[in-house]
């Protein structure tokens, strides 16, 4: 018996894979059925110990902030769906590696290795698929159905190839047959690998239009953002930003996304209900409409990773809408005990906040609007919160229940070793050095604009100081904010002295505070240090 080797096998199954992997984005972008290669890498991120995710996402915030290779989250999204796919796919060629060299199939007898090798690899599968926190909205039985059958499938197909490239020759007719058993098998791998990568184009071309159109922009006649028909609040403001500086209110398709999903969690408003129990009077759920129905409440809003480098992109503001928390807090009840609320997600996220916090600051709101739009898919729809003052780790999107508790304990980051309180740090940052724009002074000097954004949470900014090449602190002009809760623009206009300079950045919080200069890393509590750019002029 002629077998192919360990070579042909890695190849058969890494085509074989390749087309199951296009089979189930396929099916997953048709009708919400599993897509097995992100829902591992997510069981796997939450499975992992907290320092080897905290390195992971530290390494790759500082790879991807440190080569500019584009917006950070994003970036980082498709990082993460690459590593899921190809975790995947290295799977499958290695089993072709494996299963090629050591069986010994035979014509006609080669479905129940086929049925062994699909079961071993798709049974973990489908339990990842069925117990996984995303439902398809098929049910976990009918999930783990389809993934065993597309596994068994991929193992029947994988030794079916395996038989036919197995082909019995006589010790008479080995040299000639040997050569023959040679062409034959070229042939076969041609049209295999033909067919394989017919599926694999098809599927995943087919799959990506299907899920870009379910992401697409709004209809004509759907509603526009509040902020194409409205001012912004600061609109009269006298200090103009200058040329570069990013925009004072963030598109929504800019806004960063920070999760710990690869695809986000798909909710049917129809079926969804915000579960709210535990330590309460009067348990309820409520519907979103019932939840738009509450006197609403809008809040302009900066809000930043705990994960954001300084001078990074993962942070940005927009107008958010929805109801104080207290206040639906208040018309339910709760029960002398509750001295904390447990915050839960569609997708297992968790975290748990003191209710001192929600009675005594009303900006505490469960938000369902953003600049005037429902919530999109990727940024938490139907339903996320807003804490002041604190990181998007303490935020949970895709809320689904609310539960009163009589203790506190660590949520799911803190679990994993970040900052218990996660309080927002204050940060400067340089957008623009603006030599395109200069500026003749009255008395004849030439001067460049220098621009940016400088945060402090819900503290307020007092102060933007520039330094130019390590010379004295110079005060910067700050723009009113939008409110209490954003980002101020601020703008120095500088002396223009040719050759190469460096730019320092430093704020002062509302009370004076100084901004930590020493640098520290983004875990685990937000990293520190001062904004420095240089440039030639």
């Amino acid at each position: 018996m002629s077998r192919p080797g360990i070579l042909v096998g890695a190849l058969c199954g890494a085509l074989v894979t390749a087309a199951l992997i296009a089979s189930l984005f396929l099916a997953y972008a048709l009708a919400g059925l599993p897509f097995v290669p992100f829902q591992i890498f997510d069981r796997s991120a939450r499975t992992l110990p907290g320092p080897v995710i905290r390195f992971g996402i530290d390494t790759m915030v500082a790879v991807i902030h440190g080569l500019q290779i584009g917006e950070t989250s994003s970036v980082a999204k498709t990082a993460e769906q690459t590593m899921a796919i190809g975790g995947c796919l290295l799977v499958g060629t290695l089993a072709g590696a494996a299963v090629f060299p050591i069986s010994r199939p035979q014509a006609g007898r080669w479905q129940s290795p086929g049925i062994v090798l699909g079961l071993l690899l798709g049974v973990p599968a489908a339990w990842i698929a069925a117990s996984v926190e995303q439902p398809s909205g098929a049910g976990p039985i009918v999930d783990g159905a389809w993934v065993l059958l597309a596994f068994v499938v991929w193992g029947l197909t994988l030794t079916w190839i395996q038989s036919r490239l197995a082909i019995p020759v006589t010790i008479s007719e080995a040299p000639a047959a040997a050569e023959a058993v040679r062409i034959d098998r070229r042939r076969f791998l041609v049209r295999v690998g033909g067919a394989t990568a017919t599926i694999t184009v098809a599927g995943a071309a087919l799959g990506a239009l299907l899920t870009r159109r379910s992401v697409a922009a709004p209809a004509a006649g759907a509603p526009e953002p509040w902020s194409r028909s409205h001012p912004l609040p600061n609109a009269d403001a006298t200090v103009v930003p200058a040329k570069g500086t990013r925009p004072e209110l963030t598109p929504l398709a800019d806004h960063y996304r920070i999760d710990i999903n690869t695809i986000p969690p798909a909710v049917s408003e129809r079926d969804w209900r915000l579960k709210i129990g535990g330590l309460v009077r009067q348990p309820r759920e409520l519907t979103l409409a019932q939840l738009q129905a509450y006197e609403p409440l809008h809040q302009f809003v900066t809000l930043a990773c705990i994960s954001n480098p300084v001078g990074g992109d993962l942070i940005g503001t927009t107008r958010w809408t929805g109801v104080s928390l207290g206040r639906v807090l208040d018309e339910i009840g709760l029960q002398p005990g509750a001295t904390h609320l447990r915050i839960q997600s569609v997708d297992g996220f968790f975290e748990v906040v003191p209710l001192d916090l929600v009675r005594t600051d009303e900006r505490v709101m469960l938000s369902y609007a953003w600049d005037g739009l429902p919530l999109a898919r990727q940024h938490g729809f139907p339903l996320r919160i807003y804490i002041p003052d604190h990181y998007g780790m303490k935020q949970p999107k895709w809320i689904d229940s609310l539960e009163a508790v009589g203790a506190w304990e660590p949520g799911y980051w803190v679990q994993r070793g970040w900052d218990h309180e996660a309080r927002m740090r204050a940060t400067s940052v340089i957008d623009t050095v603006a030599t395109d724009m200069m500026i003749v002074h009255q008395g004849g000097a030439t001067l460049i604009s220098v621009g940016g954004i400088a945060h402090a949470g819900a503290r307020g900014i007092a102060r933007v100081e520039v330094s130019v090449d390590d010379g004295p602190w110079e005060p910067a002009m700050l723009r009113d904010p939008m409110s209490s809760t954003t980002w101020v623009i601020w703008r120095y206009d500088w002396p223009f002295r040719s050759g190469k300079h460096t730019f320092t950045v430093r704020c002062l919080e509302g009370d004076g505070t100084p901004q930590i200069a020493a640098e520290s890393p983004i875990s685990p509590s937000g990293a520190t240090g001062l904004d420095r750019v240089a440039r030639m002029l």
